[in-house]
């Protein structure tokens, strides 16, 4: 949970999201994950611009859920990783419903197929149930209303250019399962690019 973002983002894939909620509980197991800096090189974070109000969770301490709404739509999770004070978190973008699949299909009844309950970040932030009410949340406290799980690493690990970012295209900080059905589908970012999917940007 602790280490540079390019390194901690990919040891995230296979780990397990969970929700708890009076509903019932969501567990989505990673397969996707963007990595973002606040160390001064990636003008796509939040946090480039130092612990602005919406940015200040990104800044520690590590493992506490991030979230934010993008671009008045839909709401993105994101694990905070350290060392404290560098500002850097993991988008969780996509990942594969373990527990809970009739709940994430009455929040998600859009989704044609278990591989779309939590493919892409709004989607699996819906799959989970996770909104601003959990900005903040010590991911890690066992008795937290949404937790991180250590999960079996995937057999393979695969990475590229980010997903609809206008800034820092070129850092190939996008971790994903090898041949992971529930991987989202690529598309590249760009100035043209009207609804990023990314942290680039203000929502």
């Amino acid at each position: 949970m602790v280490g540079p973002v390019d390194v901690v983002a990919p040891a995230l894939l296979g780990c397990w999201v969970v929700t708890d909620r009076p509903e019932g509980t969501v567990a989505v197991r990673l397969t996707e994950v963007e990595a973002y800096s606040g160390e001064g090189m990636d003008p796509a974070a939040h946090s480039h611009r130092g612990p602005t109000p919406r940015a200040a969770i990104m800044f520690g301490p590590p493992g506490r859920l991030y979230v934010y709404f993008s671009y008045g739509v839909h709401w993105c999770a994101n694990v905070v990783v350290g060392p404290e004070g560098t500002g850097s978190a993991v988008l969780l973008r996509a990942g594969e419903v373990a527990v809970g699949e009739e709940l994430a299909r009455v929040r998600r009844p859009a989704a044609r197929a278990a591989r779309d309950l939590a493919r892409g970040p709004a989607r699996l932030a819906a799959a989970l149930g996770i909104g601003p009410g959990d900005l903040g949340t010590d991911l890690l406290d066992p008795a937290a209303p949404v937790r991180l799980h250590a999960g079996d690493r995937p057999d393979g690990v695969s990475a590229g250019p980010r997903v609809g970012i206008t800034k820092a295209t070129e850092l190939p900080w996008r971790f994903w399962e090898t041949g992971a059905p529930s991987v989202s589908p690529f598309r590249p970012g760009g100035p043209r690019r009207r609804r990023p999917a990314g942290q680039d940007g203000v929502p």
